[in-house]
């Protein structure tokens, strides 16, 4: 596809999108854009069952946005992109992981933190430093408090600092922490799990997941049992699984 500033590629079930901006990978409005498109064209692309993002390069998956682009005569078309990014990857309608070498800051960070599985390599760092040049980070004020509680969210945004891989996964950034050169073969093993999986049930649980995040408990059950019923029992793939786990034997799903 005609990208200037990532590397998109779909084969094996998964579609891969790479910054290709190194050696810090900076989130321009134009790289911003082709990640959205990208992940457009995937969510559209059937033989598509899940997205990999990652970055170029070993010293950084992104070390953040372009910082001209946040400037008042730039921001607002910016912000529009950026958030249309973000709006993008919850509705892809299929898991998404991060895999993330070295630094991961500011919308690079984000940018990981809004994956549904993060892989990362001992050498990585992640924060939102947007503090230290007068900003916020409308993304991670959103998510941040969802995934690492409000004391520490308020920490990191009003501090700046960073953390390493392995207190970034204490904290519910990241999920697999590994060697550098090990980083590759063990998204693989995550690919390789999820591969296991119906594609169309994944999609239904994830979109269940997304759906309930927000709402009232009583709202938020309500919202998933709905999906449960009117969604994922009319998939061949549910009926598959049950009668195969009744049956005892190796489920074959269809991905319908």
């Amino acid at each position: 596809m005609g990208f200037g500033n990532i590397i998109y590629e779909a084969e094996g079930g998964v579609a891969k999108i790479t910054i290709n901006r190194p050696p810090l990978n900076i989130l321009n409005v134009e790289t911003v854009l082709e990640i959205t498109s990208a992940l457009k064209t995937a969510k559209e692309d059937e033989s598509v069952s899940m997205v990999l993002i990652t970055g170029a390069g070993d010293r950084a998956f992104s070390a953040g946005a372009e910082v001209r682009d946040h400037m008042p005569d730039r921001v607002d078309r910016f912000l529009d992109a950026f958030n249309e990014m973000f709006y993008s990857l919850m509705e892809v309608d299929k898991p998404t992981i991060a895999a993330v070498n070295g630094y991961a800051l500011a919308g690079g960070c984000e940018l990981a933190m809004a994956c549904d599985i993060v892989v990362a390599s001992e050498n990585a760092l992640f924060g939102v430093p947007e503090i230290n040049v007068g900003v916020f980070p409308p993304v991670a004020l959103v998510l941040l408090p969802k995934l690492v509680g409000r004391v520490k969210a308020l920490e990191l945004v009003l501090t700046g600092d960073t953390v390493n891989a392995e207190e970034a996964k204490q904290l519910g950034l990241v999920n697999r922490v590994v060697p550098a050169d090990k980083l590759g073969e063990e998204v693989n093993k995550v690919i390789a799990k999820l591969r296991e999986k119906s594609p169309v049930v994944l999609k239904l649980t994830r979109m269940a997941l997304y759906r309930a995040l927000d709402l009232e408990f009583r709202k938020a059950l309500e919202s998933v049992t709905d999906i449960y019923k009117g969604q994922l029992m009319k998939t061949e793939d549910a009926i598959e699984g049950l009668k195969a786990f009744l049956e005892k034997k190796k489920p074959v799903w269809k991905g319908r």
